[in-house]
């Protein structure tokens, strides 16, 4: 065999060493996830407005753009009677999931192919569950992709019209009728999520994703203090009507991420 000739067990080597770094990659991503969940619940379950020891008895929760991770870390911590993930097209590990917190918890764990804007599917999933509104609904770094108004991307508005590949369209966050369709299937909305009006977000996804910018979280707040009772768990613990806007802006510029909880007054 000439030395240039590269021999066929090295060849099968090297494939075999590709896989396995692929493998590798694939768990570490896994472990992220569960590693970032925990992280988050320690934070989020304080919107719950859980005590120590305390649990969510006979409570049911909508998990919109779920994990499917962090309802199994509620389930086990808290023992709600439900929980109803639907992955808004972002995860699909929920059924082994689903099917391994059977053995672990009493909690009912079900996850589902839907988006919160697809009416049909969703009344569907409600019926099956035999839940006509949920005592919580949970917005873990989902609330940037529920938009509902016209295009906003500037590059669009210079030619006038949008491509016909909807993924760079960013569309406008139209806080009145999104807090209200929530209300009308949750009693208690719980947000956490990424506060970055500086910086450009990739992640577009049926033209909904696109940063929350500064602008937009100010019309948020002022729509939704208006009509609910919104308090605070990051970056503190405080009622929105009692901060005065001045104090809110210079809190929020040392944030990178927020949780509150919005309630009907």
């Amino acid at each position: 065999m000439k030395k240039s000739e590269k021999h066929p067990k090295n060849e099968d080597l090297v494939e075999r060493l590709l896989e396995c770094e692929k493998d590798l990659e694939d768990y570490r991503n896994d472990l992220q996830s569960w590693t970032d969940s925990l992280r988050e619940l320690s934070v989020i379950k304080d919107a719950f407005a859980i005590r120590e020891n305390d649990r969510l008895d006979g409570k049911t929760i909508l998990d919109i753009g779920t994990d499917c991770v962090k309802p199994l870390y509620i389930a086990l911590k808290f023992e709600p009677k439900k929980i109803i993930g639907i992955n808004e097209g972002f995860f699909s590990m929920g059924s082994e999931i689903e099917a391994q917190s059977k053995l672990l918890t009493r909690t009912k764990l079900s996850f589902y192919d839907c988006s919160f804007f697809d009416e049909e599917t969703f009344r569907k999933i409600r019926e099956k569950e035999g839940i006509d509104k949920f005592d919580f609904i949970l917005l873990s770094k989902t609330l940037l992709h529920l938009r509902t108004g016209e295009c906003v991307n500037e590059e669009h508005k210079k030619n006038r019209e949008c491509p016909k590949d909807e993924k760079s369209c960013i569309y406008g966050f139209e806080p009145d009728k999104i807090f209200k369709d929530l209300f009308r299937h949750g009693r208690r909305i719980i947000v956490y999520e990424f506060f970055d009006p500086n910086e450009e977000d990739d992640d577009k996804v049926r033209g909904r994703g696109g940063y929350l910018t500064k602008n937009e979280w100010n019309d948020i707040f002022k729509e939704i203090s208006q009509k609910y009772a919104v308090n605070f768990i990051i970056p503190q613990k405080f009622n929105l009507k009692q901060k005065r806007p001045e104090e809110i802006d210079s809190m929020l510029k040392k944030q990178e991420l927020l949780c509150f909880y919005v309630e009907e007054t």
